[in-house]
């Protein structure tokens, strides 16, 4: 027993001795290196394919960063590859540009998935011209000046821009504007057409860089047209659909089969300051409903078979109290998918959206200067979904 003990004894080894923190620091700097040294491996080897599908399926608002990675992942923005891995990406929500009344070289964006404002720091119109945003398709947003007489498209997110050619008019008057683009047809190009309340009307096709006249106005609508020019104008498909005040009621083009419909039909009872709107194939009323001095948001949707407006919802109760006895003015700021729409007063002003889909009311974030608690005062805007590899 004595000779085990002592063997069992004699067999245990003394404890490790404690390394030194050099010793420690320099195994943390080795692990480092060949971890580094892994990854870079592991990413050059990565397949240039699955690599731009990852890219492509990450939130928009990472296109402002990885940009400025390198120059090859700011290239690839511009690649044929990577343009068809983003097609088959639909973005869930539009994005809106807004024009602030303190600023209207640069905009301001709003990422309704992430509720937060973006501020771009580059000018993309040429200096001293003011334009205001009218129409988008594809990702891409048309702007006109406030004479009318220039018009300029833009991918807000990658700056890309181009100043259409001026058109051939006599007249310079204020016009409504629609925009296309068929998805399905990456070669067609968009299209963008300017109609006037004499009935005068032009298309430009982005493929032949030109406008075009195609024709007269049928003569079974009557002029001059009384177009509602604060309701920006909504498209499905290639057709786009423009709001005229007498007879109220709607007028439509294709820009594609080029084909006019005229559709009267009255508004809605006591309504103001309403505009056109759509949400898939449906085509909506906003507008604001006020009776005594009582004031609320109301959403309408048209119905194809009766060609009445049909309310559908209307703003909640405990919001309409705020507007109590106020002289309330509305803005539409996007009517695509999802309503952005500005109300103001002279002590008040508000943003909210509205998802038709889910007939869900929210407040949007206050768009303040970076860096500073100064106050954007939007002035206008339109929607559009945002696209890293739409080209202008």
């Amino acid at each position: 027993m004595a000779a085990g003990k002592s063997k069992g004894l004699g067999s245990c080894k003394p404890p490790p001795s404690k390394k030194s923190k050099k010793e420690r620091n320099q195994r943390k700097v080795n692990d480092n290196a060949s971890s580094d040294e892994i990854l870079e491996q592991i990413w050059k080897e990565f397949p240039e394919d699955l690599f731009e599908a990852v890219i492509a399926r990450l939130p928009v608002s990472s296109v402002f960063r990885f940009r400025t990675v390198c120059r090859k992942w700011n290239a690839m923005l511009h690649s044929q590859t990577f343009s068809e891995q983003c097609s088959q990406v639909r973005q869930r929500y539009p994005w809106f540009f807004n024009i602030t009344h303190d600023n209207f070289s640069y905009g301001v964006m709003y990422d309704p998935s992430s509720k937060k404002w973006h501020h771009p720091t580059i000018s993309f119109l040429p200096m001293k011209i003011i334009a205001l945003p009218v129409a988008s398709a594809g990702g891409l947003v048309c702007f006109v000046d406030i004479g009318h007489r220039n018009f300029f498209v833009c991918n807000p997110l990658t700056r890309s821009f181009k100043e259409l050619p001026a058109r051939s008019v006599r007249v310079w008057s204020q016009v409504a504007v629609g925009m296309v683009l068929d998805e399905s047809l990456p070669k067609a190009g968009y299209k963008i057409m300017w109609l006037g309340c004499d009935g005068e009307y032009g298309v430009y096709e982005s493929v032949k860089n030109a406008w075009f006249r195609p024709g007269n106005m049928p003569p079974n609508i009557r002029l001059p047209l009384s177009l509602n020019f604060k309701s920006q104008a909504v498209s499905i498909g290639s057709r786009v659909y423009f709001m005229r005040a007498d007879p109220e009621g709607i007028i439509s083009y294709d820009m594609y089969t080029g084909t006019w419909k005229q559709f009267i039909i009255p508004s809605p009872p006591l309504v103001a300051d309403h505009a056109l709107a759509v949400c898939g194939e449906k085509i909506m009323l906003v507008g604001l409903l006020s009776k005594n001095a009582a004031t609320c948001v109301c959403i309408w949707e048209l119905q194809r078979m009766t060609l009445l407006w049909k309310e559908v919802d209307r703003m909640p109760n405990i919001w309409s109290v705020e507007f109590y006895g106020r002289q309330i003015r509305m803005t539409c700021l996007g009517n695509k998918g999802l309503l952005m729409l500005l109300l103001r007063s002279r002590q008040m002003n508000r943003v909210i959206m509205y998802d038709p889909s889910k007939r869900e009311w929210a407040k949007v974030p206050t768009c303040t200067v970076p860096h500073s608690r100064k106050r954007h005062w939007i002035a206008c805007g339109t929607a559009f979904h945002p696209c890293a590899t739409a080209v202008a």
